[in-house]
């Protein structure tokens, strides 16, 4: 009854917005309509599915089978069982014995864990196809019967079980941390007396390693069938033919009336406040939530327009109330490092919605930090938002929606498939971007802020509130007690606060207009089909018209000398140039000012000193392309010094820092760093105790200096910009930045990779046995387009061995990581590394096949199979990357600053490339010998 009366709240403010706001709707509520351009339809024996033709990208589709089945569904035997029969999915199946389902598909350059993978959660389980070639003969037949095997013929062959039990003991050990032991004690206190309480994935270990064989398969017949399961196919494909070959395939799967009801349980209300306070020893940052709880919208009631106004206005709410957050934590000594809100599932349930404030507190003021929150909250409660606030937040959603709507013929599968997973599962509306675009972009200009201000109270009520606090377990650390946390509520609660000032320039973004200068030279070089402008001070610009992208330009820009022309012994002030230079704003506006101005406007500008280079990056769409210049000419000239902004900044960043020796990872990552680069200063990273050292004038002094001669920046715009259009903009804001005119290049500081070999192996307690491993191989490589690829296919065959032989064949670990690169500057080197986890006991077999199968390729080279599946991923990849503006951005830099041109001939030099090539690539670059072996042990504790 209580539920009920919740709902009646919502709807009830939801009508008033829906009457309240536009005319045209007063009369009744309006239905949502079903985008035309997917079909949906519906099998006798229960199955949906969803169709949609799509060809971005072209000749390639996405296949997914959405279960309205998870581990809320699990009895206390079956703890963990949904999410193995997750992993058991690509372990065996009717038609594709063993591994062959993953063989057949990384054969067609479908590759594991990228292009084919699935996740399971409380509630759902989704498995997923992408970017399947469906040009090649039979991939669309196989990944349709892939699907319906998934559906009703998993093989769950005994010795299948029993391997994965380890695979899925070691994705369990990789996931212990604080995180995962608050929410583990914190589900059965919040959630008490309901299936919420011990409900997590991963399941019990105990569970896991002992279930009979029989168990398993009888929760894949329970819960595993078609009235509870939705297919979604999308991308460049016949609809017809697509749905006349579902109806073929998928009729066959018996449909089960007699079946154990699919329950969504509900949640407890609460009058008392919830209160739950947890210490771990390698929790880093103290991290309060609060939450308040309501009712959603019943599924049923989501295909009404008053859906979407709720949710638009929940958004607003987010959205303003963030950035007062934000506006606080840029005073001179916040009382927080953090704080945000958002709305979203009460912790883990579906069935219970709460609007969520988070705040990660500082150690000295941790009741201060909480109380700030609360406050804000309070604040809003009370007094509700200003008309500007709200003008604001509403520039910037409308303008999101309407760079959606222009970019309405470029959308990708994924956020297609994404769309109608959701819409399955959760009946969420799904009307097609014309249609939002067409109504909300008229409902948001006449709900006004008084109709917003008005769903104040359903998001945040006298009731159903619930606080949490993770915290360190360290000595001399007092966090507040559960009962100071409920009184600390209580007293905010009840206290009266002044309305919120807003203070909004109106000064133009650039006060004082630049001289420009004037293009001087102007080449079609053949660079990519691009562009070089040369403007009067020096500067070059190569730009280079997509079609990609209907509402995006993106631009890069550099110049070489980095903050290696800064001396070693001034590296705390160097290595804060990034975070801290541009803290105090641009111009005549401070960070929070600036956001602003700048609400409605889809153009962002960073810019960072790297070791060799500086370098800016941005984007806008194309009608915010001055915008995108202003930006850019405002960061080299006009970097804006505030001491409280930066005193906020140092603040919090200390606060931030203090801890984190206390997670594990950090003693794992700084020992990396010594054993690869040994005492260089350069390669440290900063402790809080180093910021007491930094000079904020010197950080700027270093950061002007890179930027205040332009006349060596290149900068590379992509995208749908119009050359003629944008020539003026590009004389006046990039021909107007200041020049010196000198020659200058990077010092070679010998941050080099050590020689020779290496071996650091130490103990680090942990509260779940764990043995972490890094080997790190360098070496002289020459920077050519062939070697690129040769040690990118090493590790991509690496990648598949180890999956195969460490994972799959040992059960050994989750996962072993493979990274490879080659660096140009300064010096030409390939750098090679492998990294796992796994139980300590495990370590030294591990290791023994990890370097055995490394060893192999120098001697023997890869399998014929390996190399195939490698080749036809990386063309498949390409094909793909072509028509994106980040790729041709990267592209162009890259033969700019190396002489190399990594596209050219891409797919036949890919083709050319065999076995003797890649043993005789590997070999050589092992034989130098440098290699870094970093273990970090948690032995079982006795």
């Amino acid at each position: 009854m209580k539920k009920c009366k919740q709902w009646m709240k919502v709807s009830l403010m939801a009508a008033f917005i829906l009457l309240g706001s536009l005319q045209l709707y007063a009369q009744q509520s309006m239905p949502i309509p079903q985008d035309p351009k997917v079909r949906i339809g519906k099998l006798d024996n229960g199955l949906t599915y969803y169709i949609r033709k799509n060809a971005q990208p072209a000749e390639r589709a996405d296949f997914y089978i959405a279960q309205k089945v998870g581990a809320i569904q699990e009895n206390p035997d079956q703890r963990g069982l949904a999410h193995f029969l997750e992993h058991m999915a690509f372990n065996g199946t009717t038609h594709f014995p063993g591994d062959q389902l993953k063989q057949y598909l990384e054969s067609i350059g479908v590759k594991f864990g990228e292009n084919l993978n699935a996740y399971t959660a409380i509630d759902e389980t989704v498995y997923n196809i992408s970017n399947v070639p469906v040009s090649r003969e039979g991939a669309l037949d196989s990944c349709l019967l892939i699907l319906h095997d998934w559906a009703n013929d998993l093989s769950l062959e005994d010795k299948e079980i029993d391997k994965e039990r380890g695979v899925i003991t070691e994705e369990w050990r990789s996931r212990m941390s604080a995180g995962q032991r608050y929410i583990e004690n914190l589900l059965p206190k919040f959630f008490e007396g309901t299936k919420y309480d011990d409900s997590l994935p991963i399941g019990s270990m105990e569970v896991v390693n002992n279930f009979k064989y029989q168990t398993l398969r009888d929760y894949y017949e329970t819960w595993y069938r078609p009235d509870l399961q939705g297919i979604m196919i999308v991308g460049d494909i016949d609809v017809d033919q697509v749905e006349s070959k579902i109806k073929a395939m998928f009729s066959d799967i018996p449909a089960q009336p007699q079946a154990v009801e699919r329950v969504y349980y509900p949640v407890n209300d609460n009058d008392e406040p919830l209160v739950f306070t947890f210490q771990d020893k390698e929790q880093t940052n103290i991290v309060f939530s609060y939450y308040n709880k309501y009712a959603p919208f019943p599924k049923e009631a989501k295909g009404d327009l008053a859906y979407l106004q709720v949710n638009y206005a929940i958004n607003m709410i987010s959205s303003m109330l963030n950035a007062r957050l934000n506006e606080i934590s840029e005073q001179a000594n916040p009382p927080f490092i953090y704080a945000g809100v958002y709305d979203g599932d009460f912790i883990v349930a579906k069935t219970k919605k709460a609007f969520t404030g988070v705040v990660v507190c500082k150690e000295d003021n941790i009741e201060g930090g909480i109380k700030i929150l609360l406050s804000e909250i309070e604040r809003v409660r009370q007094h509700g938002f200003t008309p500007g606030e709200y003008a604001r937040a509403r520039a910037s959603y409308l303008s999101g929606l309407e760079s959606a709507f222009n970019e309405r013929d470029k959308v990708k599968n994924a956020a297609y498939v994404n769309e109608y997973v959701r819409h399955f599962l959760d009946n969420e509306p799904a009307p097609g971007i014309e249609f939002e675009y067409g109504t909300m972009s008229q409902l948001a200009n006449v709900i006004t802020v008084d109709h917003i201000n008005q769903m104040m109270p359903m998001l945040i009520s006298e009731n159903n509130k619930a606080l949490t606090l993770l915290a360190p377990e360290k000595e001399g650390l007092n966090i507040p007690s559960p009962e100071a946390l409920a009184s600390l509520l209580e007293g905010t609660m009840s206290e009266k606060f002044a309305a919120y000032e807003d203070h909004v320039s109106d000064e133009p973004l650039i006060s004082k207009e630049p001289v420009g200068g004037k293009v001087v030279k102007e080449e079609k070089n053949g660079l990519y089909d691009a562009t070089t402008l040369t403007l009067s001070n020096g500067v070059k610009v190569v730009i280079k018209p997509t079609d990609f992208k209907a509402d995006q330009i993106i631009m890069s820009g550099y110049s070489y000398g980095g903050n290696s022309v800064f001396p070693d012994d001034e590296y705390t002030n160097f290595k804060s140039i990034n975070e801290f230079a541009l803290v105090g704003g641009l111009g005549s506006f401070s960070k929070v000012e600036l956001d602003k101005v700048l609400a409605g406007k889809i153009a962002s500008v960073s810019t960072s000193v790297n070791y060799l280079t500086e370098s800016v990056n941005g984007y806008s769409s194309p009608k915010d392309f001055e915008t995108l210049m202003q930006l850019t000419y405002l960061n080299f000239t006009a970097p804006r010094k505030d001491v409280d902004a930066f005193e906020s900044n140092i603040s919090r960043s200390k606060a931030a820092m203090l801890n984190n020796e206390l997670n594990p990872a950090s003693a794992f990552n700084d020992s990396i760093t010594k054993a690869i680069y040994g005492d260089n200063l350069r390669a440290k990273r900063l402790h809080a105790n180093d910021l007491d050292k930094i000079s904020y004038d010197r950080v700027l002094e270093m950061y002007n200096d890179r930027f205040k001669d332009a006349s060596d920046f290149t900068f590379i715009f992509v995208g749908n910009i119009d050359l003629e259009t944008a020539r003026p903009l590009l004389e006046k804001y990039l021909g107007g930045l200041p020049t010196l005119d000198r020659k200058e290049n990077y010092i070679d500081r010998k941050l080099y990779d050590r020689k020779g070999e290496f071996e650091n192996e130490f103990i680090r307690q942990q509260d779940n046995p764990k043995a972490s491993i890094l080997t790190y191989y360098n070496g002289n490589v020459k920077y050519t387009a062939k070697n690129n690829l040769l040690m990118n296919m090493l590790s991509q065959v690496m990648t598949l061995v180890y999956t195969e032989k460490v994972r799959e064949d040992e059960g050994g670990t989750y996962g072993v990581g493979v990274q490879a690169g080659l660096n140009n500057l300064p010096k030409q080197t390939g750098t090679f590394l492998i990294v796992f986890d796994t139980a300590p006991e495990k370590k030294d077999r591990l290791m023994e096949i990890i370097y055995r199968e490394l060893d192999k390729v120098a001697k023997e080279g890869p399998s014929e199979k390996d190399l195939s599946k490698v080749k036809e991923n990386m063309i498949k990849k390409y094909h793909e990357q072509v028509k994106e503006n980040a790729y041709w951005s990267s592209m162009i830099q890259n033969q700019l600053t190396s002489g190399i041109d990594l596209n050219a001939d891409f797919e036949n030099l890919v083709n050319s490339i065999g076995i003797k090539d890649i043993q005789k690539f590997t070999k050589a670059f092992l034989k130098q010998g440098n290699k870094a072996e970093v273990i970090m042990i948690s032995p079982e504790q006795k």
